[in-house]
């Protein structure tokens, strides 16, 4: 996966409708107060308040015991793997999992397990590949210890894990010894999409954290759940990787926020997506996947172009795309896209095209 990260310099025309990443939101204004506003505290002694509320108030949506407020999803990721397995232990996710291609390695840095890549259409992979990948537990194997699930799944195309299909996966690990952990980087845009409760979603999962700097808006913060159990080992991670976060209310009242007033609207992102979709599909050498949230990913290979090309050329259009291969381009709807400038990115990048 190739996000080549965004560069601004004088030269470069001024960036209008930035489909780069959900990452990209900005917190609203409103937000910003109840930041200002937020009662905090010391968290290393569970003194801060608004966070104590968040970690309560996410434990109870996705049913789980309790819960812990970190910067960012990656380190969620790294904190339960690093707490599920130990040095030696096999990790089982799809080929294209972000814990395999996009953090850095840190599974075997940190952790010094290893991962076990599945196949499947749309980053998604079957009972029956799962029991494949099984293996009797020998002292010749490395024991198998995790199986990790991306919900949804973003190389997949956004795509949707089936509420039946999770919940099979996750008792086939059960029966065989194996904890499971979801990536919930963009857990509620599958909920809205699929009108399913997050505690239904999180019900098979030992651990899972949702992010909520993507389609919810806030600056930083990620929060990851499980057992009391689980969560009182997490801190210790937390601890060995950076610690507590002190006054850490301020970032926990913009997470607060987005769950009162961020998590129905994601419903005009994959609108919006679809909108975006359409368009591009009338530009003659663009291949267009169907989205079913918002994420939209299309080819434009038949442009002549490459996606690394055409990113450039979007670029000096004023319109922010990232690029996944050779020509696969990704766009990413969220708060701040509005549906005219889904129309004003469709009509720059037909304009790229007929440029090449």
């Amino acid at each position: 996966m190739d996000y080549t990260p965004l560069r601004m310099d004088a030269s470069q025309p001024k960036l209008r409708v930035n489909l780069y990443s959900d990452t990209q939101t900005r917190p609203t204004p409103a937000m910003k107060a109840a930041m200002l506003a937020a009662e905090v505290g010391d968290e290393q002694f569970g003194w801060d308040p608004t966070t104590n509320a968040l970690q309560e108030r996410m434990a109870a949506m996705m049913g789980k015991e309790a819960a812990l407020f970190l910067p960012s999803g990656t380190m969620c990721n790294q904190i339960a793997i690093a707490t599920h397995c130990r040095p030696g232990d096999e990790i089982l996710a799809h080929e294209t999992a972000h814990i395999l291609t996009s953090e850095g390695g840190a599974v075997g840095a940190i952790t010094g397990a290893q991962i076990t890549g599945l196949k499947g259409a749309r980053g998604m992979f079957d009972a029956d590949t799962l029991r494949a990948a099984l293996r009797p537990r020998t002292r010749y194997a490395p024991p198998q210890a995790l199986l990790e699930i991306e919900q949804t799944a973003n190389t997949g195309g956004g795509a949707v894990w089936k509420l039946e299909a999770i919940n099979e996966l996750c008792a086939i690990a059960h029966e065989n010894g194996l904890r499971t952990h979801m990536d919930g980087a963009r857990l509620m845009n599958a909920c809205v999409a699929a009108g399913i409760a997050a505690k239904d979603m999180a019900a098979g999962f030992d651990s899972l954290w949702l992010d909520f700097t993507k389609g919810l808006g806030t600056g930083v913060g990620a929060v990851l759940v499980g057992s009391k159990e689980f969560i009182g080992a997490a801190w210790r991670w937390k601890q060995r990787l950076g610690g507590s976060m002190r006054q850490s209310g301020m970032l926990a009242a913009g997470c607060l926020y987005a769950l009162d007033h961020h998590i129905d609207r994601l419903a005009e992102d994959h609108a919006n997506a679809k909108r975006l979709a359409r368009g591009l599909g009338q530009i003659p050498g663009i291949v267009a996947e169907e989205p079913e949230t918002n994420l939209v990913f299309f080819n434009v290979q038949g442009t002549g172009m490459t996606s690394a090309s055409f990113s450039d050329a979007a670029r000096q259009h004023g319109v922010a795309v990232s690029t996944n291969g050779k020509y696969r381009v990704r766009a990413c709807t969220h708060l701040d896209i509005s549906a005219a400038q889904i129309d004003e990115a469709v009509q720059a990048m037909g304009a790229v095209v007929k440029a090449a």
